[in-house]
């Protein structure tokens, strides 16, 4: 599904983040990228959605065969790409619902498809908040607006789970959730999880695989990954710290 080869990529300044990252994702698997703060994790999942402050300079990203990093970000998304953000962005007087109604028409006006009906777009939203235990008071609020870490993060998987891309990036979605929060978005999660997509979790703890149980785990750092591993290197990771690797 992704084939990422050799890819090297700087901000615009030119100073480099990634520095030759291969990484390979098939359907149908769960991968955890961790590692150190300033690692070039959370700048990866950018470049794979196609944030335009990060320039690829050498390599390639493959998205089911296709080469993709001339793209545009919606162009990706369009294609199956999902970024949930680290800092979820707030949009004052767009809803909830009708911001995600918005996103699934434009994805299927890309593909030359007509507008989701009024029936089954609501039957997609009533399946969907039930998952997360998501109100019907919360669907009408602005998007992100006033919401806590937990509601922001919680809202970014509802629009997974409606949106169904092939590969779901999850920037550090753990980040500030308490312990009933983060089940939530890890059943989340796991109810979206089939043989035809993918997760790609961006993360620094452990405590997140301990509910979503991932096929690979990889370290990240300087812009390299330099160690892969199953679920057992996670717990080491949070036992030894990632000095042992980096000396």
């Amino acid at each position: 599904m992704l084939h990422i080869k050799n890819l090297h990529a700087q901000i615009e300044d030119g100073v480099e983040i990634l520095k030759g990252i291969n990484l390979e994702i098939k359907p149908g698997e769960v991968h955890a990228i961790m590692g150190p703060n300033g690692a070039g994790k959370s700048t990866l999942s950018s470049v794979i959605a196609g944030k335009e402050d990060y320039e690829v300079t050498e390599g390639e990203i493959l998205f089911e065969g296709e080469e993709i990093s001339e793209d545009a970000p919606e162009e990706r998304a369009h294609k199956g790409i999902f970024l949930s953000f680290q800092y979820p962005v707030e949009i004052p007087g767009v809803t909830v619902t009708n911001f995600i109604k918005a996103a699934i028409n434009e994805t299927r006006k890309a593909k030359g498809l007509e507008e989701l009906p009024a029936k089954e777009m609501l039957a997609l939203v009533r399946e969907n908040s039930e998952k997360l235990n998501i109100k019907k008071d919360f669907l009408g609020r602005s998007l992100n607006e006033g919401f806590s870490g937990g509601e922001k993060k919680r809202n970014e998987i509802f629009q997974m789970l409606m949106l169904n891309p092939k590969l779901a990036i999850l920037d550090e979605t753990d980040s500030g959730l308490d312990i009933d929060a983060l089940r939530i978005v890890a059943d989340g999660v796991n109810s979206f999880k089939n043989e035809g997509n993918a997760v790609l979790l961006i993360t620094h703890y452990q405590r997140l695989l301990d509910y979503i149980q991932p096929d690979f785990v990889h370290v990240l750092a300087d812009g390299k990954i330099i160690k892969t591993g199953d679920k057992t290197l996670a717990l080491e990771l949070e036992e030894k710290g990632y000095d042992w690797l980096l000396n």
